[in-house]
């Protein structure tokens, strides 16, 4: 992976070209008709993320970065790796490339601080999504694009107490990850009832499954499950099924299959953080940037969420959901 994201950007930056000059209205029919609505250079800007294999969310936020960089004439190259240090590499991969602007998630912020102070001093602007808000600033990025992981867990425990549960287990399927630890500390401060932190193998379902059965099985009391990615969320409808809990499932993240089970009444609710727009609007504030040297949120995140899904809503947003963008 880091060799093929050396030779994309190494080949991109070869060279820029300008597209010529468009009123406003073209630039509209040129986004839809897939060709740059833009007339600046054709600048390189690098994702990378903390995703591991096949997690859908991710998809979602990749969609909507590449639909902003064709929209803006920018020739986007993503990579990712759950494992902080290969994730760093792939940053100084782009640096190395003299990437334009770069796009990086900081779920184990201490492993990439390093190399985002290489960044900042090489004059690439880079912007932080969806994990790290609190060291975003701290490591020189211009923005972060996302929602406060502390504000959406407290509304998740708001939600739980609306629905009278007394007992919730906090599912963490990646240990060190900041932001899920923010969730289910927020979920914590507002529910009104007891929650537990439950720690699983998150790259091993089966095991996943194994341990939050045996959890509901050895507590019959826990009657609300959050998981804390939207993967997870039938993996903890299988493990209360099987242990015979009554417990209401519950998710941060939407999918098609979270839409499905939540109009089912599988799930209870989700959290949205509309990864479509994290992917987009981190692209989008890029070439602004670069462009007029706009900067937005003004030193705070723009946030993207939260927005609890139930099944009302699911129905509203099955359209978007089926076309990957939700």
């Amino acid at each position: 992976m880091g060799a093929v994201l050396a030779a994309v950007l190494g080949a991109s930056l070869a060279g820029c070209s300008s597209t010529g000059g468009k009123r406003a209205e073209e630039r509209a029919r040129a986004a839809e008709a897939g060709r740059p609505a833009v007339s600046t250079p054709r600048w390189t800007f690098a994702m990378v993320t903390h995703a591991g294999d096949g997690d859908t969310f991710w998809d979602i936020v990749q969609k909507g970065a590449k639909e902003a960089a064709a929209k803006d004439n920018i020739n986007f190259v993503y990579a990712h790796d759950d494992q902080a240090q290969q994730q760093a590499q792939f940053v100084q991969n782009a640096i190395d490339q003299k990437a334009d602007g770069i796009v990086v998630s900081l779920a184990k912020p201490e492993a990439l601080k390093d190399v985002l102070a290489k960044a900042a001093k090489a004059g690439i602007p880079v912007i932080t999504v969806n994990s790290g808000s609190a060291q975003s600033a701290e490591y020189g990025a211009l923005t972060h694009i996302g929602q406060d992981e502390g504000i959406a867990g407290e509304a998740v425990g708001t939600e739980l107490n609306k629905r009278g549960r007394k007992r919730a287990v906090c599912v963490l399927h990646e240990q060190g990850n900041v932001g899920h630890e923010q969730r289910c500390a927020g979920a914590k401060k507002t529910f009104s009832g007891t929650m537990e932190n439950l720690y699983v193998e998150g790259t091993n379902m089966p095991s996943v499954q194994a341990s939050l059965q045996a959890k509901l099985q050895a507590d019959p009391s826990i009657d609300a499950i959050v998981t804390l990615g939207a993967p997870f969320a039938p993996t903890a409808v299988k493990a209360k099924d099987a242990a015979g809990s009554k417990a209401e499932v519950d998710t941060f993240d939407l999918n098609a299959s979270v839409a499905r089970d939540l109009k089912s009444g599988a799930l209870g609710f989700a959290v949205d953080q509309q990864p479509y727009l994290q992917g987009y609007e981190a692209i989008d504030l890029l070439w602004l940037y670069r462009y007029n040297a706009n900067v937005l949120g003004g030193g705070r995140p723009v946030l993207t969420g939260p927005q609890i899904v139930t099944a009302a809503e699911a129905a509203e947003l099955e359209e978007y959901i089926k076309r990957g963008s939700r």
